[in-house]
């Protein structure tokens, strides 16, 4: 059956089929213009666990996200199907995950990182968080060389980078528009060069990209603040403090969406932390902090983007941390994962 046969006898208001693919969508892997690519690791958080879950279980929840899309007119039929998932990925970061843990607590207890022992783990994890990154771009590669529309799924937050990689080898610049809780400038975090704290520090090593726009950072150490305000312009941070006071005093959320879409070039990747959003939506996700937006406030400033005629080139969704009683987490995130992801295809006039 041809992809136009299955859009014909596809009922879009029915109940997802757990025999098709992403969001009940009926289509192969081949027949979606937009791939998703799951990346269950998460060997460096520093507080709770739980992410390495996280593409499984938005994958099981987006079974009940109903199709229709307010901003980009039968989306559902271009399709969005997620790659394989790699059981490699998965048992290396479970393994190195426990022995990260040592490290942390070793370090909360008073040892050097220059200890021989420690020192030797921080190596190792180094080392496949490398063979990670290249695991990312070599699959991010593949597909775009498909001339797919592709995203990523953590995971945490170190997840992304292999894929930042391969957009500098598609595009000469672009910039990376990061919503999040945390300004993740942290040199090396714990030891860890390739911590999920540490993402934005080492995006910045890309010469590709060429600005850094950050919105609703609310948790963040002085040696970032410094990063931010030395960096002569290419890193632009949107505080959530400076964003809610502005609220407060008159301003409202257009305008200063406006300001944010005024600070960005032509192409853009977009790196979304589910911890940017208030943690009553997220509320398990691994470092949650009080304050953070509603899910159409996000929205509301990706459509600002896309109605501006930006491209947003690619996007990754990390730090989605499901409860083992509920799936309220993976809720939220499949139906924003589906929302972004069609409106981001969009704007690249798919």
């Amino acid at each position: 059956m041809t992809k136009e046969d299955k859009i014909k006898n596809f009922d879009a208001n029915g109940i997802g089929q757990l025999n098709d693919g992403m969001f009940g969508l009926p289509f192969s892997l081949e027949e979606c213009e937009t791939i998703l690519i799951p990346v269950p690791w998460e060997v460096t958080v520093s507080y709770g666990g739980g992410t390495v879950d996280g593409p499984k279980a938005i994958l099981d929840a987006s079974y009940q996200v109903d199709l229709h899309d307010p901003f980009v007119k039968d989306a559902w039929k271009k399709g969005i199907g997620m790659d394989e998932f790699s059981e490699e990925v998965r048992s290396k970061s479970e393994v190195l995950r426990q022995s990260a843990e040592r490290y942390i607590e070793a370090l909360a207890n008073g040892a050097s990182e220059k200890n021989e022992d420690l020192a030797k783990v921080s190596g190792q994890i180094k080392e496949e968080c490398l063979w990670l990154n290249n695991w990312v771009k070599t699959r991010v590669l593949h597909f775009l060389n498909k001339g797919k529309y592709v995203g990523l799924v953590g995971g945490d937050h170190s997840t992304p980078l292999g894929m930042m990689q391969a957009l500098a080898e598609k595009f000469e610049n672009y910039a990376v528009l990061q919503i999040d809780a945390h300004a993740d400038l942290r040199d090396a975090y714990e030891g860890f060069e390739f911590s999920h704290a540490s993402i934005m520090f080492n995006a910045l090593k890309i010469k590709q990209v060429e600005r850094l726009v950050q919105v609703g950072i609310r948790d963040y150490c002085e040696e970032e603040l410094n990063i931010i305000h030395n960096s002569n312009g290419r890193v632009k941070t949107f505080f959530d403090r400076d964003i809610k006071y502005a609220q407060y005093n008159g301003d409202s959320w257009d305008r200063i969406c406006n300001r944010i879409v005024n600070e960005l070039p032509q192409n853009i990747y977009l790196s979304f932390d589910i911890d940017g959003l208030d943690p009553k939506l997220c509320p398990n996700t691994g470092t949650p902090v009080a304050g953070g937006f509603e899910t159409e406030q996000v929205l509301f400033l990706l459509e600002k983007i896309v109605s501006s005629g930006r491209k947003i080139i690619a996007f990754d969704l990390n730090e989605v941390s499901p409860a083992k009683d509920n799936d309220w987490d993976a809720n939220v995130a499949a139906r924003l994962l589906y929302r972004i992801a069609n409106m981001a295809a969009y704007s690249t006039q798919r």
